[in-house]
């Protein structure tokens, strides 16, 4: 098990006593793991539902095993579209006794990746305090990150990508056009992809996984500078519990398709239909990041298995009042 600590100046202020214990934080490396595990018989197999039901079921059951009283913030959809794990959702095995804790989740974040034995799929989930993670309704996020070490305020969505960019190139003291820019392969991204590309900037298109692509700008060895596009608001608020961990900046505005998408985030409490978050509107307080590898990619190895029903796993935990981040490496053994 690796463990690198994010220096002082650059972590998170958390200045309230927490009630996540430190051997919660491992703990929930075991919940990545299963539904890690679960989904990779599945991975080549061209069924994304099935995928999906095996990462949920599995990280369901590995929830009942915490001493915790956990309601599901971001989840599979609202309780009507989703058979376990919806928003609202209690989890946890102390009902009434155990710490109060939110959590966001995404059992299988990469399900088309799984299913087709594609890179970067992880199975994934943030907790915090009560009350500490924004309660996003399950609809499209415009999101811009970038990574430690800037002046706050570097990026801002109220601004176009062109001059986001171009003030990170300024802070870095180089040119736009040495930028390196990660965004979805979407076809709602042409319009994005050609002012980048106008500006010179290389462009890493990723298939699917955004939360991945986020936390990407903060490892120095992707050569990532700036996440940039549309996509799942629970997978923003994942990727800024990441960074709250780690550091970095995140903005993100809601996206609504249609009135019952606006509806439906009035129901979680959101008024604003056009504000933009900051990291700290989404995810604030203490929190937890972990996330276990499925299939092989840019931030984690995905399942391995072996004869003898021997499989390795590799896990990234982080936690926001600490900075600690540790790099695990699991080997299990299945009857």
């Amino acid at each position: 098990m690796n463990d690198t600590t994010t220096p002082d100046h650059k972590r998170p202020r958390v200045t309230k006593s927490s009630v996540l214990d430190r051997a919660l934080v491992l703990e929930m490396v075991r919940v990545t793991e299963a539904a890690a595990i679960a989904a990779s018989k599945l991975i080549g197999r061209g069924d994304e539902k099935a995928a999906d039901a095996a990462a949920v079921e599995a990280m369901r059951r590995a929830f009942d095993d915490l001493e915790i009283d956990g309601t599901v913030v971001i989840g599979e959809g609202e309780r009507d579209e989703a058979p376990m794990l919806y928003i609202g959702e209690k989890v946890g095995g102390a009902p009434g006794r155990g710490p109060k804790i939110d959590i966001a989740l995404d059992p299988l974040e990469g399900t088309t990746i799984t299913a087709k034995a594609g890179p970067n799929s992880l199975a994934v989930l943030a907790a915090a305090e009560e009350g500490c993670l924004l309660n996003a309704p399950d609809t499209y996020m415009e999101k811009i990150a970038v990574g430690p070490g800037y002046a706050e305020g570097i990026i801002d969505l109220a601004k176009s990508p062109s001059e986001n960019v171009c003030a990170v190139a300024a802070a870095k003291g180089v040119s736009p056009a040495d930028i390196v820019v990660c965004v979805l392969d979407r076809p709602r991204h042409a319009a994005l992809i050609a002012e980048l590309r106008g500006l010179g900037c290389g462009i890493y298109l990723i298939p699917d996984g955004d939360v991945a692509g986020v936390i990407a700008v903060t490892d120095e060895d992707t050569t990532i500078d700036l996440y940039m596009g549309t996509g799942g608001a629970p997978e923003g608020v994942l990727a800024a519990a990441a960074l709250r961990c780690v550091g970095g900046q995140f903005n993100g505005r809601l996206v609504f398709r249609n009135d019952d998408e606006k509806a439906r985030a009035r129901k979680w409490g959101i008024v604003d239909l056009d504000r933009i978050y900051k990291l700290d509107d989404l995810a604030k307080g203490d929190c937890i990041f972990a996330a276990t590898g499925v299939t092989s990619g840019s931030l984690l190895e995905g399942v391995k298995r072996f004869r003898g029903g021997r499989m390795t796993t590799e896990s990234v935990v982080m936690r926001a009042s600490s900075g600690t981040v540790r790099w695990i490496k699991g080997e299990h053994r299945m009857d």
